[in-house]
């Protein structure tokens, strides 16, 4: 008799191409389809050209243009030109400036149920929205893909979110999300697969599902996906894809690890307040919070559905006259749609500021936060600096929300409000932003601040330094390397982006890093929650940093640590000082591991947990040495 299966399962089972599906164990899965944007993409796509292919592998590659959209800097024109010329050259498709974020255009043009996506982007589980297994990775783990190589990963629990009932007026999917953030945190879904089933499913928009897949993110969850149902039937036909579309769905009797149960009539708005994306409230307990600027939009809430609904809240109304209100639409389809249908005189004669598709304020690029301010957003963080400026505050809503709180100057309950409903019937369907590949003929632009990587670094048999930085809890990839416009210009320079390492949390590191010739950092649970960014491993890597030792590691990061070649080590740090220095005997991962602390005297053990692909690969160097030496990185 045949084993009931989960959706995932059924996904995982049609690509696995190395080792068992058993939980636990580690697998490597065929890759159809690999996004990457101009943030992480430079570095993806010279670490693809490192291996040496005349064009990609994947079923479809596309290189988005949406972070630094705005072109804040002459160096990140530089990385759109790089971008847009290697992709072509290569065989990928390219999304311009202005078409959108990577994640909303994705899962509209591209994205089909039942296929896999990889992207260098930690929010590319946004596709699970449409019935697709999106995953966040790092640069090198995209350019394997990219190559026709396998990805790599340990088969995780299962966590399945029953939903019931239909949500309430003022009562939206990004309160869905935020109200797992709140049972479960920003660490609850680590190890986890999340798959939504029961009968409130059928009652979400495939747009509703992608911001809740998308917030899922923020639980350290590997993925999250949605069946594709008669709902995503009729999503990818008025997309004009409606021959992409299965249906997909779990087993009746299908087991699962672990089980929420969310009753959608029962949920009320939602804010994360500023520090984190769990720092959960209901609304009404910060009803008359002042709000110096409001915005939305981003990959989360910036579907067509999204901001009309906005512009039928604000429809011959005024926003408050002291707060600043930006709307930026997450695709040009939206954007499209909205003019056609005049959301946006209708916000403008509101008093709201447009911007092009874009990520924008989400990552601190224009619309930064004042000093001791409070911005309302629709975006998924807001941790310290997230907007911009470490002492510019953040908190997280729905669409709903934000336009009720940009009426008040104050947050806002929606429910105060008239009902809105919008039906989406129609979709444009405009692709002339996307540019097709034009393959060889094309010459790749490289400009100064496009710096290659130095060579990969063997691991000693005996790593030895000192701690030069011991931090918390929680420690988020932008604690470890600022987003926004501190950096987002020198994503292909990681000899001068490295500088800013652990810029909010010491401004010091990087100097004392390259004085000291390197050496180790300490952290505390959950090191490197967040993105996909894997420049917060490549600026340590560059600094000479020779492990991390932590009491656990998000998953992501962990990876990328692995891939640069500097070892991720589990144990107890309550012993580590900064300024300490340490020994560790590194020549057989296999056995148990001790840091001797050579400046108090003492011996701590710690774990390497890690698979035998993992142990060759940081012995090696990373991902990219063991690949170039044909080591278990078989690639088409």
């Amino acid at each position: 008799m045949e084993v009931a299966k989960t959706l995932l399962e059924k996904v995982l089972a049609e690509h696995v191409v190395a080792g068992a599906l058993v939980e636990g164990s580690e697998i490597g899965i065929r890759i159809d389809q690999c996004l990457t944007q101009d943030s992480t993409g430079t570095m993806a796509w010279l670490e693809f050209e490192s291996l040496g292919l005349d064009k990609v592998q994947a079923e479809l590659v596309v290189s988005y243009s949406d972070h630094t959209s705005l072109g804040f800097k002459g160096e990140s024109t530089d990385d759109h030109l790089f971008l847009q010329s290697i992709a072509s050259h290569y065989g990928a498709k390219f999304s311009k400036n202005g078409n959108g974020v990577c994640h909303q255009v994705h899962y509209e043009r591209f994205g089909i149920p039942g296929k896999t996506l990889l992207g260098s982007d930690s929010h590319t589980p946004t596709a699970g929205g449409l019935g697709m297994l999106g995953i966040g990775a790092g640069g090198a783990d995209v350019a394997v893909a990219m190559a026709g190589g396998p990805f790599y990963l340990t088969v995780p629990k299962v966590m399945r979110v029953v939903l019931t009932g239909k949500l309430p007026w003022g009562v939206t999917a990004k309160d869905v999300a935020l109200e797992i953030l709140r049972r479960i945190s920003v660490k609850g879904g680590v190890g986890y697969f999340i798959e939504f089933t029961g009968p409130g499913v059928k009652t979400l928009s495939v747009p509703e599902r992608a911001t809740i897949t998308n917030m899922c993110t923020e639980t350290g969850a590997t993925s999250s996906i949605f069946p594709s149902d008669e709902v995503t039937k009729e999503f990818l036909e008025l997309q004009g894809r409606g021959a992409d579309w299965r249906e997909l769905s779990a087993d009746p009797d299908a087991s699962y690890d672990a089980t929420l149960e969310i009753d959608l009539s029962s949920l009320v708005p939602l804010v994360a307040m500023p520090g984190s994306p769990d720092n959960v409230v209901p609304v009404t307990e910060v009803v008359g919070t002042k709000i110096d600027q409001v915005f939305i939009g981003s990959c989360t809430n910036g579907s067509y559905r999204d901001i009309k609904v906005v512009a039928e809240m604000l429809k011959g109304k005024r926003v408050a006259p002291e707060i600043d209100v930006v709307v930026s639409p997450a695709s040009r389809q939206a954007w499209e749609m909205l003019v056609e249908d005049g959301s946006f005189l209708a916000l403008t004669r509101a008093g709201v500021r447009l911007i092009e598709p874009g990520c924008n304020a989400c990552i601190g690029i224009g619309f930064v936060p004042g000093t001791n301010t409070l911005a309302l957003r629709t975006v998924n963080r807001n941790w310290k600096g997230r907007g911009g400026n470490e002492l510019g505050k953040l908190a997280l809503t729905s669409p709903e929300v934000a336009a009720a709180s940009a009426l008040k100057g104050a947050i806002a309950d929606p429910r105060e409000l008239p009902p809105v409903t919008v039906r989406v019937t129609k979709l444009v369907v405009d692709d002339v932003m996307i540019v097709e590949p034009q393959g060889p003929s094309v010459p790749i632009r490289r400009a100064p601040n496009i710096v290659k990587m130095a060579p990969p670094r063997p691991l000693p048999s005996v790593l030895r330094g000192e701690v030069l930085l011991k931090v918390g809890d929680g420690i988020s990839t932008d604690a470890i390397l600022p987003a926004g416009p501190l950096t987002q210009h020198l994503r292909s320079n990681l000899p001068e982006i490295a500088k800013f390492t652990f810029h909010y949390e010491d401004k010091t590191f990087a100097a004392r890093a390259a004085e000291k010739g390197g050496g180790f950092i300490v952290g505390g649970e959950n090191y490197g929650q967040g993105s996909s960014r894997e420049h917060a491993a490549l600026a340590p890597w560059q600094l000479g940093i020779k492990a991390v030792i932590a009491k656990s590691f998000a998953r992501i990061h962990k990876a990328n640590l692995v891939n640069v070649g500097i070892l991720p080590l589990v144990g107890d740090t309550a012993a580590f000082d900064q300024g300490d220095a340490l020994e560790i005997d590194v020549s057989d991962l296999h056995r148990p591991l001790v840091v001797r602390n050579v400046t108090k005297g003492t011996t701590i053990p710690v774990k390497a947990e890690l698979s035998e692909r993992e142990r060759r690969m940081v012995k090696a160097g990373g991902l990219l040495a063991m690949a170039a030496a044909g080591q278990g990185v078989a690639i088409r």
